[in-house]
């Protein structure tokens, strides 16, 4: 019979194409990883792995087995799914991400709630990026993201994700309160074109999109600093060493020394929860769906 937990292992390594990644995915060791896949061949009689460059490779046998565990990885979480909506109760473990300003913004409140209101779910939460979030959600290392997208640019989402709205959130321009434009109502970003960002991590989904927009406008922009986690940024801003986009969602309390600016383009980023269509059903997952809507109603 095979083992449930190797074909997790083997569909970790499918989907994430490393032995490496696939540990990581999984909060195990790489040698952990291996000696599971060692296993399910010994109990399968078949090679599932060859070595390619450096890595591994699937084998056609290991492609064929990690497709049938992908699917039997599904019905095992639909019927978990099932038996959990027959309880009607809201209990076990429930894992989630958001990322920085929104575990700042939402968390606080939301998870509270849960605790409140539910003392036999365990929540437990961690920070991550958007891509990151969805990446966890579908490999099942997660059950819920929050996530983003920018107006102007949407993230894709793989096929198989439920999600819902959670705001929208209004951005403006964080300035040092010397800045010329700090006493203005409202500013347009091609009036930013001399000044140095504080900008987020390259390679990240933010930060493309500011490049991207700022270059929509005109402007090339002079990428000063870098950093992911807003009050960090506008700590930045605050020593005069740039000027940052401020999102309301987890700004408050802003320095003293910054002053906001609102844009004349209706920048708005975009907010929402992602999870496995598979676990709709759970009344874990509707309850924490509800408690971030909640906490969403509260962001001003």
């Amino acid at each position: 019979m095979l083992n449930l937990e190797r074909l997790r292992t083997l569909d970790a390594l499918a989907r994430h194409g490393s032995v490496s990644a696939a540990a990581l995915a999984l909060h195990i060791t790489t040698s952990a990883v291996s000696q599971q896949l060692a296993k399910l061949e010994r109990e399968t009689g078949r090679q599932l792995l060859a070595k390619h460059g450096r890595g591994v490779r699937l084998t056609d046998a290991g492609v064929l087995l990690a497709e049938h565990a992908r699917r039997i990885l599904s019905q095992v979480e639909i019927a978990e799914a099932d038996l959990e909506a027959q309880r009607g109760e809201v209990a076990g473990e429930l894992r989630i991400s958001a990322f920085p300003t929104a575990a700042r913004g939402l968390f606080p409140a939301a998870l509270g709630a849960l605790r409140r209101d539910y003392p036999a779910l365990r929540v437990r939460s961690r920070e991550l990026e958007p891509e990151r979030g969805v990446a966890g959600v579908v490999s099942g290392d997660l059950d819920l993201a929050v996530v983003l997208d920018w107006y102007n640019k949407p993230m894709p989402l793989p096929d198989g994700l439920a999600k819902a709205h959670l705001l929208d959130d209004p951005v403006a321009v964080a300035l040092p309160a010397d800045h010329p434009l700090a006493g203005r109502a409202e500013a347009d970003l091609g009036e930013f074109a001399e000044d140095g960002w504080v900008m987020w991590a390259e390679g990240e989904f933010c930060h493309e999109w500011l490049k991207f927009t700022l270059r929509a406008r005109g402007v090339e922009p002079l990428m000063a600093h870098q950093a992911n986690e807003t009050h960090t940024q506008l700590g930045l801003v605050q020593a005069g060493l740039g000027v940052c986009i401020a999102p309301l969602l987890g700004r408050n309390p802003v320095p003293e020394g910054v002053v906001t600016v609102p844009l004349k383009q209706d920048v708005r980023r975009h907010v929402y929860v992602v999870w496995r269509a598979d676990a709709d059903r759970r009344p874990s997952i509707r309850a924490a769906v509800e408690a971030l809507k909640s906490a969403s109603e509260k962001v001003r």
